[in-house]
């Protein structure tokens, strides 16, 4: 495969993983916490990302949209979520 084939390839992966994933809302760390607190039982997916700097990243649903915060350090989630750690949250640009 050629380099420009090769990008061509990685460009319309990407475009496809955008298609997938819908809208993605990025909020402050503040606002997204007021957000869980509208949501009965959330269920927030976290991840942690970050070379020198270690930061928490999370993911919930709600009303069809995604919203996706970063924070550097650890959100208190109301009672009743339910989380599910993985190892990395990958946001397309």
């Amino acid at each position: 495969m050629s380099y420009t084939a090769g990008a061509g390839a990685a460009a319309a992966a990407v475009s496809q993983a955008i298609k997938a994933s819908g809208a993605i809302v990025t909020l402050e760390p503040q606002v997204f916490r007021l957000l869980l607190d509208k949501i009965d039982e959330p269920l927030v997916v976290m991840g942690t990302g970050g070379l020198i700097n270690k930061n928490y990243q999370y993911l919930v649903g709600y009303k069809g949209l995604i919203f996706h915060t970063k924070s550097s350090e650890k959100l208190m989630l109301p009672l009743g979520s339910e989380m599910i750690t993985c190892k990395r949250i990958w946001i397309p640009a």
